[in-house]
């Protein structure tokens, strides 16, 4: 019988488990992915499972294999703050789920370990664009400008190293990534150890970053506006990232991100006005492959002859 450590590739994810591992060891095979593989709990075989720890992944997205977990007898600990529906009541689950705007898995483990590992929490909330409520926390740690643009840039980095459609697009694997920065207590201690890393993340931000930077709308309203993004490597790994950048530069706007699809779809992030963060999942959730959180959600496949319907909800729910 084996432990799982299951977590969504990104910034928050990464951000959660290293808290809850520094706090609380133990041996466990990571299953992750890209950001957007968030059904991971289908790729465990229930027979072969003691302990499972899920992170940052929807509830609602693996509720059949995680019905299959519980019946098997494991153990389960389930933290995210995307849609759940439905909680099951089971004495193998502990699930610790808030779905509110300003909170993402990273301040949910925060708070269950009482600030242990709070460091890494605000970069992960820095992380999901939850600015405001990371820099709650920096607070208390009394962390000076520099920390906090530190943590901010790293943090903005870890997050967009998930984006991609395949693990190929991504310059570090997420596991690679937590495997790096676990033995450290602290943020600033891995990125002044680990120089080669970061600058790896950080180039390869700002080059992709450059590349959107003249893009235009293809669509807008004083309330919305819709980009779409060539299908390329460094659209995919941007797209994420460019929707925060997009909606802390206009945060009385909502954002749509399109990349296109070789197949003719597209891969779509959504984000919330910063000023109303309202409704971005149940917006995605219209669509078969969409699902997310109030602030920021997206969908994984939109076929091309959808994109005038999704236009068309884009604008109803932020007119």
């Amino acid at each position: 019988m084996k432990n799982f450590d299951v977590f969504n590739g990104d910034a928050d994810g990464i951000c959660a488990l290293l808290q809850l591992r520094q706090a609380m060891p133990l041996e466990a095979e990571l299953v992750t992915g890209v950001k957007r593989d968030i059904q991971l709990l289908e790729v465990i075989d229930p027979q072969a499972a003691a302990r499972v720890t899920v992170l940052d992944v929807s509830l609602d997205k693996n509720r059949q294999p995680l019905g299959a977990l519980l019946e098997a007898g494991a153990q389960v600990f389930y933290c995210d703050h995307h849609f759940a529906g439905d909680i099951p009541e089971h004495p193998n689950l502990e699930a610790l789920i808030n779905t509110a705007a300003d909170v993402c898995t990273s301040l949910l483990v925060n708070g269950y370990l009482r600030g242990a590992y709070a460091h890494w929490a605000v970069v992960g909330a820095f992380g999901d664009n939850l600015d405001e409520s990371a820099m709650a926390v920096a607070r208390t740690l009394e962390l000076d400008a520099d920390t906090v643009d530190l943590y901010r840039r790293l943090g903005t980095y870890l997050n967009y190293n998930g984006y991609g459609a395949v693990l190929g697009d991504l310059h570090f694997h997420p596991a690679e990534l937590y495997q790096l920065m676990r033995s450290y207590s602290e943020p600033r201690l891995f990125v002044n150890d680990a120089v080669s890393s970061f600058e790896r993340l950080e180039q390869g931000y700002e080059g992709d970053m450059g590349s959107a930077a003249d893009l235009l709308p293809e669509w807008k309203t004083d309330t919305a506006a819709l980009f779409v993004l060539p299908d390329a490597p460094w659209a995919r790994r941007v797209s994420g990232v460019y929707g925060n950048s997009l909606a802390n530069a206009t945060p009385a706007r909502a954002h749509a991100v399109l990349t296109r699809k070789s197949n003719g779809g597209y891969l779509v992030s959504v984000r919330a006005p910063l000023s109303d963060k309202r409704d971005a999942d149940t917006l995605c959730r219209q669509f078969e492959t969409g699902g997310g959180r109030a602030a920021a959600a997206g969908i994984n496949e939109l076929p091309g002859d959808q994109l005038s319907t999704f236009i068309d909800a884009f604008s109803a729910i932020y007119p």
